[in-house]
């Protein structure tokens, strides 16, 4: 056997290594670390709900929106209040316009570049490029004989920039499969997808004052007043980026499909999925049936097993176990009730490995994500995404209906642009409903509360899966406060029955052809998009002199 460890993964959000053992070309074994110790929890404590809105979203500059929203509805929960209509909408719109940016961002400027070598371009016939993107359905944005140009002048000059540091000559250069024609096509999409994920967060810094780390969404409601010019503003951007998306990603996508038929053979990971839900749905309100609010989210909740049979939420099947973590003790702990006591130790994948810790659903690992959410929505027939993803399925040759289609590392990434589209069409759709809600008189964006005392959870959504921020409140004041992450989830260690996390199994079967520049591992690493910043969040005391075990509800004494 062989150890093959790639240390850091780049082109991620945080620190993360991957170390493997190799035996027969396979991946016999995983271990996934997570090596950046960051904190949060603790400083919102003795703070007012407001402030933990605000606060909560620095864990992360990528998904700040959807930690703002989380904690925003803990905090509706805890002070009794429903919010309006029109806060609904423009939250929905903040978190839209956050899922736009993170997705093309991830797709083409993260995890593009492991199977689009834009060097490989300069070998193309661009008259032959625009041939290929006509028989393809590809889409033609840009000039292609400029960017022929613009690329064999940069890669003259030698200085690769945004280009360099990657393996492009992994597996002595056959790892990458695509024509000339189609990396100038694909890296053509690459620029442009630089502009189009800062129009989409610019976007998000119209309705949240700025981006990243928004102002405006408080605990009940929100703070943004919109006017007929901003509404104009936000409507020509969504459907700038909207017409974008549905005429790139998914084709981008489908091209991938060909060349690297391979990777949809590996990948899969632990078969069981998670989702929260998120964007409010139009039968708002639902009172206090949380349940039901959750279910008729525009991308529902829903917990499937390893036959995509779905069931509800339940918040107390909700656990984390710190054995192969670094921190004190090997116990299990049930939502709310979690400890955080940090106790580095040494590496060591036969002991302690990583400092996220180990979330389980039902004693069961779960991977949260996009997919998730898709899969959720497809099994609760929820009528874009059957439709399209039915349509990709097709492409694929597969079944209708036939989910384990995309239980690889490239179905992972394929299914995540029909969430892009739906969201795209969505934004435009918002903007309206907004636009109409104002004509006719709504003008109510904010609640008070109902109360300064009492106990909410909020189950929400970032782009990268299942976000639970739970808090206490006591006259106003935050008395315990916990988080669990979607890369938590993801990049979970080895559990107390032995059972890996969803990336470590999803590695397991991955094949690796060259040592040293394991290229498929990381591919499928990047189809998860892991956030290890998000995935470890705690902290100390101010003094910052010493831990101290927390093991009151919420995670703080």
């Amino acid at each position: 056997m062989t150890r093959s460890v790639i240390d850091p993964i780049t082109r991620i959000e945080g620190h993360l290594r991957v170390e493997m053992e190799v035996e027969n070309g396979v991946v016999a074994d995983a271990w996934v670390s997570g090596g950046c110790f960051r904190g949060m929890e603790l400083v919102v404590q003795n703070r007012t709900p407001e402030d933990a809105a605000q606060i909560v979203e620095r864990i992360c500059g990528v998904c700040p929106v959807s930690h703002a929203h989380a904690s925003s509805i803990a905090g509706d929960k805890a002070y009794g209040i429903t919010i309006s209509n029109n806060a609904r909408i423009i939250r929905n719109l903040l978190e839209g316009a956050q899922f736009l940016h993170s997705h093309i961002l991830w797709l083409y400027n993260l995890a593009a570049l492991d199977y689009v070598n834009p060097l490989n371009a300069l070998q193309a016939n661009v008259d032959n490029a625009y041939a290929v993107a006509l028989e393809n359905g590809l889409a033609l944005h840009s000039d292609l004989n400029q960017l022929y140009d613009k690329l064999g002048a940069f890669a003259a000059n030698g200085q690769l920039s945004i280009f360099s540091g990657n393996w492009f000559d992994a597996d002595n250069g056959e790892a990458y499969k695509l024509t000339p024609e189609l990396d100038l096509i694909l890296t053509s999409h690459y620029l442009e997808a630089l502009k189009m994920q800062a129009r989409a967060s610019e976007m998000a810094a119209l309705l949240g004052g700025k981006m990243p780390h928004v102002m405006t969404s408080i605990p009940g409601g929100n703070m943004w007043v919109p006017t007929e010019s901003k509404l104009d503003d936000l409507l020509a951007m969504a459907i700038e980026v909207r017409d974008w998306v549905n005429d790139t990603v998914l084709a981008d996508t489908v091209a991938l499909a060909g060349p690297y038929a391979e990777a949809l053979t590996f990948g899969k990971g632990c078969g069981r999925y998670i989702a929260w839900g998120v964007f409010e749905g139009n039968g708002w309100p639902y009172g206090d049936n949380y349940i039901e609010q959750m279910k008729n989210r525009y991308l529902p909740m829903g917990v499937l097993d390893e036959n995509f049979g779905v069931t509800d939420v339940e918040e107390s099947k909700i656990q984390e176990y710190m054995g192969h973590s670094w921190y004190k003790g090997d116990d299990t702990y049930t939502s709310p009730y979690f400890t955080t006591d940090p106790d580095y130790t040494d590496y060591n994948v036969d002991d302690r490995y990583t400092w996220v810790k180990c979330p389980t659903y039902d004693g069961k690992p779960m991977e949260a994500g996009s997919m998730s959410r898709i899969f959720a929505a497809y099994v609760r027939g929820v009528p874009f995404i059957k439709e399209n993803v039915d349509a990709v399925l097709g492409i694929l040759g597969a079944q209708p209906g036939d989910l384990s289609a995309f239980q690889s590392t490239l179905g992972r990434t394929a299914i995540r642009q029909v969430e892009t589209m739906y969201v795209a069409d969505l934004m435009v759709e918002w903007v309206n409903e907004l636009m109409e809600a104002i004509k006719g008189g709504d003008s109510e964006y904010f609640r008070a509360p109902e109360r300064t005392t009492g106990e909410g959870s909020g189950f929400w959504e970032a782009p990268r899966g299942a976000l639970y921020h739970s808090e206490k409140v006591k006259d106003g004041k935050i008395e315990g406060y916990q988080i669990i992450i979607p890369s938590t989830w993801n990049l979970a260690p080895i559990n107390s029955e032995g059972e890996h996390g969803p990336l470590e199994q999803a590695l397991i079967g991955v094949p690796v052809a060259d040592i040293e520049k394991p290229i498929n591992a990381l591919r499928t690493v990047h189809s998860f998009d892991p956030c290890t910043a998000c995935a470890v969040h705690v902290t100390d005391r101010a003094t910052g002199k010493s831990f101290e075990t927390v093991t009151s509800p919420w995670g703080v004494k």
